[in-house]
């Protein structure tokens, strides 16, 4: 036990002197689980719901306010026609959309049967299929009341309020459908910056750094150098990926390829350079791994809406969120698969991947020249 011991407080000594160590080890478990326990869940909740109401009748009002009150849903637009909803799916600014007739206060007045129209946005098939029960139950509730309150009159026909369901872009809510266009992202993510991780921690450990130090290269040729073999094999598990997941998981391609390879040289900058600074701050392979995985991989994987829905986190959470590349992707590739939208709809995605690209590639480079000096 004396060995024992002798041989734990060697382990301790070394961890106090290296104060990275110990962020890695004690501090990122602590800050994701603090976070994280925060984000993760399955609850759907606050779902944004826009109102087409041409009616614009007492009772078109009291069942708005149905939906209003319900914490639910979160009414995010009023509507005048129907043809103004698609823009509302297409950017995800809305999940679902409530069409009242514009005869609907007469109908219900007079005892006639009325039916609503529920659009539903079906790329996340499982939250769509527990709004769709929300909907359900919100109405049929609203519809009993209205039944108790005033009954038929003698002889009138029964009235009745009925919801039409529609889901676009994934109608047979299929989860696969969702999940598969997040894993292209989320794998390409994990390789390819896992990939850049290594590569000048790697010069490092082999003792060849100092020879690039005495070569003529400028920082950004090496920058250049470093990046452009991953970015090949990134391009190339791009192509691999898009194969697998239009030809043998039969997941729809309703937007442009061409248009999702071009963005994917974006998200690669992204990834790349990530992995380029965490190799540019890391002194071993290992070290760099481990940064990579708790500092980076975890937190975006959670945090970017790949497993839970952004909308159910809490608001804080949220405007951290923004700092994550991959939910730009993720909103970016889901969106050609499923949506078959173009810039028109994702260039605010794009502007912001493409800077966060920019912005880690040009710490890197800086981070670099500062190692290499």
């Amino acid at each position: 036990m004396r060995r024992v011991m002798h041989l734990v407080r060697k382990e301790l000594l070394e961890l106090r002197q290296d104060p990275r160590l110990f962020s890695v080890v004690i501090l990122a478990p602590i800050i994701q689980l603090g976070v994280l326990g925060y984000a993760a869940t399955t609850d759907v909740k606050n779902i944004p719901i826009v109102i087409v109401d041409p009616d614009r009748s007492a009772e078109s009002r009291r069942l708005i306010a149905r939906f209003e009150a319900s914490n639910n849903f979160t009414i995010v637009g009023l509507l005048g026609s129907t043809s103004e909803i698609d823009p509302w799916l297409d950017r995800g600014d809305a999940w679902m959309a409530l069409s009242i007739p514009a005869d609907y206060g007469l109908r219900v007045a007079s005892g006639d049967s009325s039916t609503l129209q529920v659009v539903a946005d079906g790329t996340d098939s499982n939250s769509t299929t527990v709004a769709l029960g929300y909907a359900t139950t919100l109405v049929g509730g609203y519809a009993q009341d209205l039944m108790a309150e005033r009954g038929p009159p003698v002889g009138a026909p029964r009235r009745s309020v009925n919801a039409e369901i529609r889901v676009w872009f994934n109608p047979r809510l299929e989860s696969r459908d969702f999940m598969i266009p997040g894993i292209v992202a989320l794998l390409l993510l994990v390789v390819t910056t896992n990939l850049s991780a290594m590569a000048i921690v790697r010069e490092k450990e082999v003792g060849t750094l100092e020879q690039l130090n005495v070569t003529p290269l400028a920082r950004w040729e090496l920058t250049v150098g470093k990046l452009l073999p991953y970015g090949f094999i990134g391009v190339v598990d791009v192509v691999l990926v898009l194969i697998v997941a239009i030809y043998w998981f039969q997941v729809p391609m309703r937007g442009s390829v061409a248009l999702l390879l071009g963005m994917s040289l974006i998200y690669l900058l992204t990834t790349l350079g990530l992995g380029l600074f965490i190799s540019s701050i890391s002194n071993t392979q290992q070290q760099a791994m481990m940064t990579t995985t708790f500092f980076f991989l975890t937190p975006m994987m959670y945090l970017s809406g790949f497993v839970f829905p952004i909308e159910n986190m809490p608001h804080w959470i949220q405007l951290t969120t923004y700092l994550i590349p991959l939910r730009y992707f993720l909103v970016i590739v889901r969106g050609i698969f499923l949506k078959g939208v173009g810039l028109e709809t994702l260039w605010p995605q794009v502007l912001a991947l493409l800077a966060w690209g920019l912005i880690v590639v040009t710490l890197a480079t800086l981070r670099t020249s500062k190692r290499l000096s």
